[in-house]
């Protein structure tokens, strides 16, 4: 009997999807016990999210991915996030459109960087994970263009958001982790016969 070939598919990388869900569950719960969903408090949940999450992407991804245009890639992220982060708390009274340009700009400029990089580098084995993470991001941003809205609507928008992809990524963290996806490009063992 031989290994499992999950076992060859296990990344270093597994603990940056796991790192960055603490700043989307800590935001989906505090967002959803906190009876409060004006806009001002939207935009102080908004922004220190931001700030987190950017030092988080830029920290662990510049030292735990390998491909240097991938890296790039969450550096900008990781500004995008400490920029819009940092407006948002900086004017924390700018209202409903206030948090909406904060989150809608950096939503978007984030998915998409993100969708990018997940289709684009196919054999990596977070790529999935990075492109659904890209795609919920840019839906999220899509929603606040879109729809009708209201600070409740949309702060809620944002709780609901969080929630779903920091359970998604502490999934995918744990994934990565313990191997359990299946290689796309190993070949199948072939026999000799006499």
């Amino acid at each position: 009997m031989t290994d499992s070939p999950r076992t060859s598919v296990r990344s270093p990388y597994w603990g940056v999807p796991v790192a960055r869900a603490v700043p989307f569950v800590v935001t989906a719960l505090v967002i959803t016990f906190t009876p409060n969903h004006s806009a001002q408090a939207g935009l102080l949940a908004y922004g220190v999210f931001a700030i987190v999450s950017g030092l988080i992407v830029g920290a662990l991804s510049w030292r735990t991915v390998t491909e240097r245009s991938v890296r790039v890639v969450f550096l900008i992220q990781a500004v995008s996030n400490l920029v819009f982060g940092a407006l948002a708390l900086g004017f924390n009274a700018g209202g409903l459109g206030f948090f909406l340009f904060c989150a809608t700009m950096n939503s978007a400029i984030c998915g998409f960087l993100e969708l990018y990089v997940g289709l684009r580098q196919t054999k990596n084995p977070a790529a999935r994970d990075w492109a659904i993470v890209g795609a919920l991001t840019v839906v999220f941003a899509l929603v606040l263009i879109f729809f009708p809205t209201d600070p409740v609507f949309a702060v809620g928008m944002f709780g609901a958001y969080a929630a779903i992809v920091g359970l998604f990524l502490v999934i995918a963290g744990l994934t990565l982790r313990w191997g359990t996806q299946h290689p796309a490009t190993e070949p199948a063992p072939t026999r000799r016969t006499s």
